[in-house]
């Protein structure tokens, strides 16, 4: 029988948060595939744990991820660690798990510490519904398509950011999305943690006097569903009523439903959408 890939969380920080069942699954596998063995080491050193290492990260997560696949395969149990946290979120840990779904192997969650939860639940902000949006891309058409995606949401948004480059991305996000409520979390569960509930234009002030340091959450608050839809109607405003149907036909819809959507995109009635498309063209 295969083997089971155990994803197996770890602190963020503190390592208080370390639960017993991490500990046994990581002294009980038969490998560990470690984000960064060599940060991974000081963490099972601790917690006096054995067991033989590999490295598996973004640059090898194909081919390590076929080399752990035959392991799994040949029955070996194996546990993935990130360098903190949960791994799968925002790490290559995702790519492994879909190529056991694939093999039918089998994976088992093994919960810990996520940043990005443990940001929401502090941040004052509505937890009922959000969106986690890890790291924005690098890529820059990417991150504009991104960021213009955000400027509707009206869920409560999750991203993570390095400190170098925090300044440069509030500077972004506040361009786009305007003036918003939001929190930073920095070295969460760490001696020097900080929650800091504040808005963009207040944090960029802030961090230009005061570099910020460790690694960073940012909880953004959601547009409301009026207001969103306002930004929604604004944007279909830039588009004709061609361009408009043109879209929703794209996507496979018959031309009636496809003029039935653009209609209630723009909040005027059908027969005016027919007409601009039929008649006045």
């Amino acid at each position: 029988m295969s083997g089971i890939l155990y994803l197996t969380a770890t602190p963020i920080g503190n390592l208080e948060d370390m639960t017993a069942r991490a500990i046994r699954i990581l002294k009980e596998v038969d490998l560990i595939a470690a984000e960064d063995t060599r940060n991974s080491r000081k963490l099972l050193n601790y917690f006096e744990i054995k067991t033989p290492m590999t490295s598996y990260h973004e640059y090898n997560k194909f081919d390590k991820g076929e080399y752990l696949i035959k392991e799994l395969i040949s029955g070996k149990n194996i546990a993935l660690i990130t360098d903190a946290g949960t791994p799968g979120i925002s790490d290559p840990g995702e790519e492994l798990v879909k190529m056991c779904i694939r093999d039918g192997i089998t994976v088992c969650p093994i919960p810990g510490a996520c940043a990005g939860i443990n940001a929401l639940i502090v941040s004052g902000l509505s937890t009922r519904r959000f969106v986690f949006e890890g790291f924005l891309p690098s890529d820059k058409k990417e991150k504009t398509q991104v960021l213009e995606n955000l400027k509707t949401e009206n869920r409560t948004m999750v991203l993570y950011e390095a400190p170098h480059r925090l300044i440069k991305t509030l500077n972004e996000l506040y361009e786009v999305l305007g003036e918003r409520n939001i929190t930073i979390c920095r070295e969460l569960t760490k001696k020097h943690e900080t929650v800091n509930q504040t808005s963009f234009f207040q944090a960029i002030e802030q961090y230009q006097k005061e570099p910020p340091r460790g690694e960073c959450v940012i909880v953004i608050e959601g547009i409301s569903f009026q207001q969103a839809k306002i930004e929604k109607q604004k944007e279909w405003q830039t588009m004709s009523i061609q361009e408009h149907v043109e879209y929703y036909l794209s996507q496979g819809l018959e031309e009636k439903e496809a003029m039935k959507k653009a209609a209630k995109d723009r909040g005027v009635s059908k027969r005016d959408i027919y007409r601009a498309i039929h008649i006045e063209s």
